[in-house]
């Protein structure tokens, strides 16, 4: 290999941990491939289920559609607006203004593509989003930092290509992830007042199972539980592998008795960062 050769190598092997979001059996390679294929992949849909109009976009990742229903995009959570008196967090009001901008630039029509899951526990149509010229609209968020992934499944399709744009806005530190909260942060150094979505680094100190769940415990009091039924999406052939190996998992935290806890849900928020 040239010496130039040999520095792209090292360039890549760096931003690697970024862009992927998992580094476990296939997926690590299949996350690299989305990333290197292309700069700006679109997710684009294989087909299209309906087409709509929007009327308002309500926040970032949610948007009201003329007929009157409320349509939650798939893959992507933007910062919350405030209520009842709380402030809004940071980046809210530019995701939705983004969103709200982008609608009126490219046009109110949206091709949605449904996936195995159609409504939420709030009643919102489910759906991936794209403009008419193809463009996700959950992509697009995630390569400009207005929002972090989110896959829940059974909903996953399309969550490598969604993981490499988050992967993109990451290495650039751009929109959330130049915030200091959406830094990672050790497990040893996470605070019992710590709330919300947190990115959490650490070594697997235990792997326990539960009636219906996995757990694994980190150093510091750290606990990740991933439920019974979500399993079979991780591609672990032997959980008890990784004690004593650091991790990243994402995911909202809160307490539970004397730890802090956080549920994955999908392999996207599990990235195994030592060999």
């Amino acid at each position: 290999m040239t010496r130039a050769g040999d520095e792209r190598a090292r360039r890549n092997r760096a931003l690697s941990r970024l862009r992927s979001a998992i580094t476990l059996g296939v997926w690590c390679c299949s996350l690299l491939l989305t990333g290197s294929a292309g700069a700006k992949a679109q997710c684009g849909t294989d087909h299209i289920d309906e087409r709509v109009t929007v009327d308002h976009a309500y926040d970032g990742d949610t948007v009201t559609l003329r007929d009157g229903r409320r349509l939650r995009l798939i893959g992507v959570d933007t910062p919350e607006l405030g209520r009842d008196g709380k402030p809004d967090q940071a980046y809210a009001v530019a995701a939705r203004d983004a969103l709200r901008g982008l609608l009126k630039e490219q046009g109110p029509e949206l091709d949605l593509r449904l996936d195995h899951t159609r409504r939420d526990v709030y009643h919102r149509l489910l759906a991936h989003a794209f403009l008419r010229d193809g463009t996700s609209l959950s992509a697009w968020l995630l390569e400009r930092g207005y929002g972090t992934l989110l896959i829940i499944p059974p909903n996953d399709w399309n969550a490598r290509c969604y993981a490499a744009a988050e992967g993109r806005a990451r290495a650039d530190k751009a929109g959330v992830w130049a915030l200091p909260k959406y830094y990672a942060i050790a497990s040893t150094r996470l605070q019992k007042t710590a709330r919300g979505y947190h990115l959490i680094e650490g070594r697997v100190t235990h792997v326990g199972k539960s009636a219906h769940s996995l757990w694994l415990d980190l150093e510091g009091g750290v606990a990740a539980r991933i439920d019974r039924k979500d399993l079979d999406y991780f591609p672990v052939k032997s959980w008890a592998d990784l004690v004593g190996k650091e991790v990243m998992v994402r995911g909202w935290v809160h307490p539970y008795r004397d730890e802090m806890q956080v549920r994955l849900r999908y392999p996207t928020d599990l990235e195994v960062t030592t060999p």
